[in-house]
């Protein structure tokens, strides 16, 4: 596991907003930028430089570098529908190893938070039905992961209405704000195996680049989802080393 994982997503967070503030291409002409090298060997978008850190992380467990796909190259079939654009995917020897969503929320929580369950929840369903069609035998079951960066700020903290025209809504969803639908997602689609693990990231403007951040849910915690992720993966190539040793 790469060493102080905390820097490391600050970094990420910091680059995001920089990006997002319109200050990131100065962050790619540092020469001391983490976060820039990483980001701009992917395009320099805004969740880049966390996707790069994935890379990193699952390179540091003993995948190939080039076994590690994203955006357009990290296509892969799925069940109810021909294909989908994972953000990045980990395919080793012909086995889909991993697959992992960033996702960012920071503005328009009322329009959009209900697309983001959807997205997810149809994404995910999706590839699981793929697996267990046999879409990508001879693959083992492949790691699901999902994170999530939403800004903490005095929009995404109102109290929406909820609107309970046929039935009543799931007392959890009554008086949460954005942040907390957002958290019940995440912890929702861990709990029923929709992804192995999910990452649910907070931070402001402000103090975000400066790469501050908070993680309001110990179970969705990044620190978590890395060292799932890195173990998924690395037993898998052990095995792999193993039975070649045979």
């Amino acid at each position: 596991m790469i060493e102080d994982l905390d820097s490391e997503v600050s970094d990420a967070v910091q680059w995001y907003w920089e990006t997002r503030s319109g200050q990131g291409e100065a962050q790619r002409e540092s020469e001391d930028s983490t976060r820039g090298r990483r980001a701009e060997v992917l395009g320099g978008q805004q969740m880049d430089s966390f996707a790069g850190l994935i890379e990193d992380i699952v390179v540091e467990a003993g995948v190939p570098r080039d076994a590690v796909k994203h955006d357009y190259y990290a296509t892969l079939p799925g069940y109810y529908r021909h294909e989908k654009e994972w953000d990045t995917a980990v395919v080793h020897e012909g086995e889909l190893l991993a697959v992992v969503e960033y996702k960012s929320q920071a503005s328009s929580f009322g329009n959009n938070l209900n697309n983001r369950a959807e997205e997810a929840i149809g994404n995910n369903t999706d590839i699981i039905e793929a697996y267990e069609e046999g879409v990508f035998a001879p693959s083992p079951q492949p790691w699901i992961g999902y994170l999530m960066l939403m800004a903490d700020n005095e929009k995404s903290r109102n109290v929406p209405s909820v609107r309970e025209t046929n039935f009543e809504v799931d007392d959890e969803f009554r008086g949460a704000t954005y942040v907390d639908r957002m958290e019940v997602l995440c912890l929702r689609m861990v709990r029923k195996r929709l992804v192995n693990e999910s990452a649910f990231l907070l931070s402001d403007e402000e103090q975000g680049l400066d790469g501050e951040f908070w993680e309001p849910n110990e179970e969705l915690r990044f620190k978590r989802f890395a060292q799932s992720l890195a173990s998924h993966v690395s037993g898998h190539i052990d095995y792999e080393q193993d039975t070649l040793g045979e």
